[in-house]
């Protein structure tokens, strides 16, 4: 019986099925983890990102440089989700996540190759997580998460990363210092620190400031630049005459009725003036404009005034000074002040900006992250704010486990010993994820100077005879030796979070059969 074909999808559309897109998904991915693989580890590389525009971006950072790429391809965005998440859940681990991610989808390429169905690859990988993360567990050190301990986090954390002038180790005790600030009974209150950036100075000069800090300059000239016992006033409004709610229209004769005028808006602004001094402000962040005279009231007063300010920043000062944020100047009371000991402003270069210093003010702090170009202070913005995840991840969420590749290879050597137990081809799969996982140390080891597969054998025969072997950067290359005894250490957050988010990227993308695209 004859008939006209049925189209199901759109005539443009391309579809890809079985082994091809299997091929093409897995190569996305593994092109997308070799791009940031050469970064890992404290002699990583950097990468020069260039946009259409002409915008440079220079850093070993996993998650920016996966999001400063123009990715199409769906799977590969899959892995750029990878270290987004690592990101957004820890703060660090980015690159070794993608590493991991890419690494397990290469060998689900073997195995698929070899014949093992994708849904037994995917259900060895999920055992292989499970036994990486109580290999993960066990090796979580026992000993108190202390101040050195945190101190080596950090350092750990920033070696190999772009921090100017300044070596990781002088960094990290402001890291710490700002960590413990912050840290209550009920945990370490992250939103409560920002790291603010500032060119013109080395990055030695980076220091920790017990407030806020903002990026304003003085409404008026003679305004003073200090202000001590700083009682501060947050306005969502302008200063300025209110605008009439009808469209009318002023005949104006006589110069009397102009100076009429003039006296009566004088007067508004004035009264706006008289309040702000009657409740005690001597500082006023507005979120709106000033009017030229308000200022030069204000300024007469002894008033400091900033206008056009942020939203965010109005937001962290009235948090931070313990203030509230008033509608409009007749809506402020007393009550909404905050408070600080000090409000001063400093120029650098062109810049001015506002300190707003202790009392109130000190439950949050800043770093203030100085460097001699932008690009430095860029990555050392991304390297600050990495310690810190990490520094918070390590008080908050589990201790700290041995780092340079000592984890990896404790995870590899379990997850080896219980896949004999395995029944059947999913035994494979276990096995391929640690294979997998060895991909971090030979990647630290090639990044260090060293030859990764005799490094891995080495690392292995230590852990044997030992228990704990790491990759150790020294000088011009590297050395088989114990994490712990050199100090370097990584939450263990953040090599959970790795596994888990890893794991769950590679076994989607293994499981695809059939790409349908529309054009």
């Amino acid at each position: 019986m004859g008939g006209q074909p049925m189209f199901i999808l759109n005539e443009d559309s391309q579809r890809t099925e079985g082994k091809d897109a299997q091929t093409s998904n897995i190569a996305a991915g593994k092109a997308i983890s070799e791009a940031v693989r050469t970064t890992l580890g404290p002699r990583g590389m950097d990468k020069m990102l260039v946009s259409d525009s002409g915008d440079v971006v220079i850093t070993n950072d996993g998650a920016t440089i996966l999001n400063e790429m123009e990715i199409e391809h769906p799977a590969a965005q899959m892995i750029v989700e990878v270290a987004q998440t690592q990101e957004d859940e820890v703060g660090d681990g980015t690159t070794t996540a993608s590493v991991l991610a890419g690494e397990l989808l290469k060998q689900a390429e073997d195995l698929l190759d070899d014949d093992v169905h994708p849904t037994t690859i995917v259900e060895g990988y999920h055992e292989a997580a499970q036994l990486a993360q109580a290999s993960i567990d066990a090796e979580t050190l026992d000993a108190d998460v202390d101040e050195e301990t945190l101190l080596s986090v950090a350092e750990s954390s920033m070696t190999g990363k772009g921090t100017g002038d300044v070596n990781a180790a002088g960094l990290a005790e402001t890291v710490v210092e700002a960590v413990q600030h912050v840290d209550t009974d009920a945990g370490v209150v992250r939103d409560n620190i920002t790291v603010r950036t500032q060119t013109g100075a080395s990055s030695s000069a980076t220091e920790l400031v017990e407030g806020v800090i903002v990026d304003e300059e003085p409404g008026h000239e003679n305004m003073p630049r200090s202000v001590d016992d700083a009682a501060i006033a947050v306005l969502d409004n302008d200063i300025d005459l209110k605008e009439s709610s009808i469209d009318a229209e002023y005949n104006i004769t006589e110069v009397d009725q102009l100076d009429q005028a003039i006296e009566a808006e004088e007067k508004e602004l004035k009264g706006y003036v008289d309040k702000i001094e009657d409740v005690g402000a001597k500082v006023v962040f507005a979120t709106g404009d000033i009017a030229d005279r308000a200022k030069a009231f204000l300024a007469k007063r002894g008033i400091l005034a900033f206008e056009s300010v942020g939203d965010d920043d109005a937001k962290s000062i009235a948090s931070a000074t313990g203030g509230s944020r008033a509608g409009s100047v007749d809506d402020l009371e007393a009550d909404d002040l905050g408070e600080a000991e000090a409000v001063r402003v400093e120029k650098f270069d062109d810049d001015d900006v506002a300190f707003i210093e202790g009392g109130a003010a000190a439950d949050a702090v800043t770093v203030f992250a100085r460097g001699g170009t932008e690009h430095v202070t860029d990555e050392l913005e991304r390297a600050l704010n990495d310690a810190l995840d990490v520094v918070t991840a390590a008080l908050d969420e589990g201790g700290v486990v041995p780092g340079a590749g000592a984890a990896e290879i404790a995870i590899a050597a379990h997850i080896r010993d219980e896949a004999a137990s395995i029944e059947g081809r999913k035994q494979l799969a276990v096995e391929a994820f640690a294979d997998a996982v060895d991909v971090l140390p030979r990647t630290l080891a090639a990044n260090t100077g060293m030859d990764p597969i005799d490094a891995l054998v080495d690392l292995r025969s230590e852990f044997d005879s030992e228990g704990r072997a790491g990759i150790i950067s020294e000088g011009q290359t590297g050395i088989i030796g114990d994490p712990v005894e050199y100090g370097v250490l990584d939450p263990a957050a953040v090599k959970e979070e790795a596994v888990e988010s890893a794991t769950e990227a590679a076994t989607m993308i293994v499981r695809i059969d059939d790409v349908i695209a529309a054009e």
